[in-house]
């Protein structure tokens, strides 16, 4: 496939609360309420794998789940669960893993890297609130190529010339815990790691301004471009001369609203 590369070719996507058919076993008779029960949303971060099925001990629990898509949290009995990723319509499993939720809490489990080597990472969100005036922001890494990020969150009223980078050297899996921050408008921007970009021309991601509330709680999922042109080249080296494509894309999931 060819591959058109633009230093405008991929904007911030923010799919939080993007739906799939959910069907819970263990459920059934069942009243499970926020304390009774955990929380778990699945979100599909694999470039190459195509839709996939998800199912929580042999049983549907998402169906046709796109890259870069994610589902809205699920109410589950808590206990241990063996979660896996089929391609879509088949049950050809691409990863599998065990895990143990528990009541009160909420997860996401994260379906990742490329399909050949997919991996399932189970993370615990945060349920509190961020303090009064402050927002908690977490970054986890799922990006394939090219390799090891900077990240920042810029201010609307700043630049990034001076903007300090909000996690350094973030690399593939990498999970920078939940940072706080003033409540505001931030664009999520990423630059190779080691560098000190100016413009959007020097980064790989530059996001479109988003209002942070008071109290408000996000996970930003760093995933490859989400568009359809694959493959990625394997390192910056081989992009056109001059040419930095912003290769990065972003998920910004609600924890707390």
């Amino acid at each position: 496939m060819t591959v058109s590369f633009s230093t405008r070719w991929v904007v911030l996507r923010v799919a939080a609360g993007v739906a799939a058919a959910a069907l819970l076993s263990g459920c059934q008779g069942i009243q499970l309420t926020a304390g009774s029960s955990a929380q778990l949303r699945v979100i599909d971060a694999s470039p190459d794998a195509g839709s996939v099925d998800s199912y929580e001990n042999n049983t549907g629990l998402a169906y046709n789940l796109g890259f870069g898509m994610m589902t809205s949290y699920m109410p589950m009995q808590p206990g241990a669960y063996t979660l896996s990723a089929a391609r879509s319509g088949s049950r050809q499993t691409l990863a599998s893993g065990s895990m143990m939720l528990l009541a009160g809490r909420q997860y996401t489990a994260v379906e990742g890297n490329i399909a050949a080597g997919m991996q399932q990472t189970l993370y615990l969100d945060q349920t509190e609130a961020a303090p009064n005036g402050q927002i908690a922001v977490r970054l986890i890494d799922q990006v394939t190529r090219p390799g090891a990020v900077d990240v920042y969150l810029v201010p609307g009223t700043g630049k990034l010339a001076f903007t300090t980078p909000l996690v350094t050297n973030l690399s593939l899996g990498g999970d920078s815990g939940y940072l706080q921050l003033p409540a505001g408008t931030y664009a999520v921007v990423v630059a190779p790691a080691g560098t000190s970009p100016t413009s959007s021309s020097a980064t790989l991601l530059s996001g479109a301004q988003l209002s942070y509330a008071s109290g408000s709680v996000r996970t930003v999922f760093l995933i490859d471009s989400p568009t359809a042109a694959r493959p990625f080249p394997d390192t910056l080296s081989q992009l056109p001369a001059g040419v930095l494509t912003p290769a990065v894309g972003a998920i910004v999931a609600v924890d707390v609203e």
